[in-house]
Parts: C-alpha cells; sequence; structure tokens
C-alpha cells in the first residue's frame, strides 16, 4: 500500500513537472518563470532584465489607488520579482531548466532549490578574515594575561623583589608614596605594590612564552609578513649551504645555538627563556655537534634517574606501587 502510494505520488509530480508547472513555494510555483516574464528560454539574460523592468513599471502597487487594483497589482509584482530573481542568477537558472528538462529527477530538485534558499551565501574572504581577527584579539589577550601573570609571579619571588625594591628607592618612588597623607596602610601598601609592578614592567626582561607581547607575533601580521619571512628564510637556507656545505666555513655562535636549540627539541620561545650563561656552557661543550649532545642527553637523563632514586618521596611512591600497585581511579561513590 505504501509502494502505491509513493509511486502514485512521483507520478504526480513528474507530470506537474512535465506541464512546467510545479507545487506552491517551489520556484514560481503552478506558473512557467519564463512565461511569467513573457521571455523563452533562449532569452538572454539582459533581454530578461528589460522584459522584468518593463513589467515591473506596468504593475508597480503605487501606480493604482484602488484597494483590488492595488492588491491585484502587488500580487503580480511579487510574481514577476520572484521569476527574475530566478532567472537573473545564472546557476539557479540552468537549476530550473534542468528541472525542466529531467521531470524525473523530483527529489534532486527539491534539494537544489532548497540547498540555495536554506544555506546562506557568505563570502568566504570576509568568513576567513574574521576568523584570524578573531583569533588575533584572543591571542593578543591570552599573551597580555601571560606576562601579567609571569609579572605577578616575580613581585613573590624574594630575588626579584628586592631588586625592584631597590630600584625604587635609588629612583625616589618608594618616598612619594609614603609621604602620601591621610591615607591608610592597606592603601599604601596598594601604591607601593603598583609602583614595584611598574619597575618590574620597566627593568626586567622576560622571554619566552611569557614574554611582554609584540604586535607583530599576531596571527594578521604573521600572516601579512609571510611573503617576506618566506623569502628570508630562502635566503637564509641558501646562505648556510653555501658557506658551510661548500664553502666550509666555521659556525657563529649564534648558528651553533640553532643547532643545539634544534638538537634539544626546543621552539624559539623556550629556547630564549634559558639562562645565558646556560647558552654559553652548551657552546663550550660543543652541543651543536650531534654525537657529543647525544653523550650529553644520556648524561643528563642518568643523573636525573639518580636524583630521583635518591628523593624521598620517589622512594616512597616506589614502594607504594612495590606492594599495592598503580592504583586506579574510580568514580563509585558508594
Amino acid at each position: 500500500m505504501k509502494l502505491k502510494t509513493s509511486i502514485l505520488l512521483l507520478i504526480t509530480l513528474v507530470y506537474e513537472i512535465k506541464a512546467g508547472t510545479m507545487l506552491e513555494g517551489f520556484y514560481c510555483g503552478p506558473e512557467n518563470c519564463y512565461e511569467v516574464l513573457g521571455v523563452s528560454r533562449e532569452t538572454s539574460k539582459s533581454d530578461i532584465a528589460k522584459a522584468y523592468r518593463k513589467l515591473a513599471k506596468k504593475y508597480h502597487p503605487d501606480l493604482y489607488r484602488k484597494e483590488e487594483d492595488k492588491a491585484e497589482a502587488e500580487a503580480n509584482f511579487k510574481r514577476i520579482a520572484n521569476a527574475y530573481e530566478i532567472l537573473k542568477d545564472e546557476e539557479t537558472r540552468n537549476d530550473y531548466d534542468y528541472m525542466l528538462d529531467h521531470p524525473e529527477e523530483v527529489y534532486s530538485h527539491y534539494y537544489r532549490y532548497y540547498r540555495k534558499r536554506l544555506v546562506p551565501t557568505v563570502d568566504v574572504r570576509l568568513v576567513i578574515a574574521g576568523t584570524i581577527s578573531v583569533i588575533s584579539i584572543i591571542q593578543y589577550f591570552t599573551a597580555w594575561q601571560r606576562y601579567e601573570t609571569a609579572i605577578s609571579f616575580l613581585l613573590t619571588v624574594p630575588k626579584y623583589r628586592n631588586r625592584a625594591m631597590q630600584i625604587a628607592k635609588d629612583e625616589g618612588l618608594l618616598d612619594n608614596a609614603k609621604k602620601t597623607k591621610g591615607k591608610t596602610k592597606a592603601e599604601i601598601k596598594e601604591k607601593t605594590e603598583t609602583i614595584l609592578r611598574q619597575v618590574m614592567e620597566n627593568n626586567i626582561d622576560i622571554r619566552g612564552g611569557n614574554a611582554k607581547p609584540e604586535i607583530t607575533d599576531l596571527l594578521v601580521f604573521q600572516l601579512f609578513f609571510l611573503p617576506y619571512t618566506l623569502s628570508s628564510y630562502l635566503y637564509w637556507y641558501v646562505s648556510w649551504i653555501i658557506a658551510h656545505n661548500i664553502r666550509g666555513l666555521p659556525l657563529s655562535d649564534d648558528e651553533k645555538l640553532y643547532l643545539i636549540r634544534k638538537h634539544m627539541k626546543k621552539g624559539v620561545t623556550q629556547f630564549e627563556a634559558l639562562e645565558a650563561s646556560s647558552k654559553e656552557e652548551f657552546i663550550k661543550q660543543d652541543l651543536w655537534i650531534k654525537e657529543k649532545f647525544d653523550a650529553w642527553a644520556k648524561e643528563k637523563e642518568e643523573e636525573q634517574k639518580k636524583q630521583l632514586a635518591e628523593n624521598a618521596r620517589y622512594k616512597a611512591y616506589r614502594r607504594h606501587v612495590k606492594n599495592h600497585g598503580t592504583g586506579r581511579m574510580t568514580f563509585d561513590d558508594s
């Protein structure tokens, strides 16, 4: 019974398409879009526009005063405008012509029609530009948050706090804070913390992922300067090959540090965060040579294992694992 009903519905729809008509709300409804505008399928796009303008002037609702005539003109004006919207777009017109030529593909016609109606046509360039802008804004505020957190942490470290305190005293900044009259101890303390933070920001050089954010680090600027970055890298790479692989020139300290960073598999920001004394030590130990670096890395790994073995907490953990196993996390509240 269901199969017969489906076949009957399909035959009905095919008949409607063959007759040049469709259901209400689908293209031009029960009418043929070409006939609505008084043109044929061979009519050019410019002639279709002329026919539309001619009919639009004739049936514009503002030209009629009586309510009945005005309502009829408005209905005709909507029919004409709808037909023109379908035929003026090349892709939509092709879909409509395909429907007229292939009435048996009923469901595919519905898909093509409603795909254009329901899916908004958005310029991909605007979407990409908007996405890059949002990412850049989030990136900028996140970087500032990391930087502020790093400054707050350094203010709790006695070494850096005392240094900032000494600089503030030498410049007479703390004297001005304490001379403030009519202020409570809490307000004086808050003023002192603000001064120390400013001194810290002006005198300390934080590197790595917590460094003070630069506008050129944002994604939007990185993409803008990408051609320059790629050309600079290509120039550097070719220069490296010529200088060291062909001419056999010795490496500079910066080039040695570059190789060491690659051996350590660290990012630029991670490596820059290391102390200058550590980098000098790396160069003295010739860690830019792969064999020496591998030996050094293995030695460091053994030292870490030895330190863990001598650590009291680690020993207690090992005994616990030996006696009770690694344990499992459970969500059973019973």
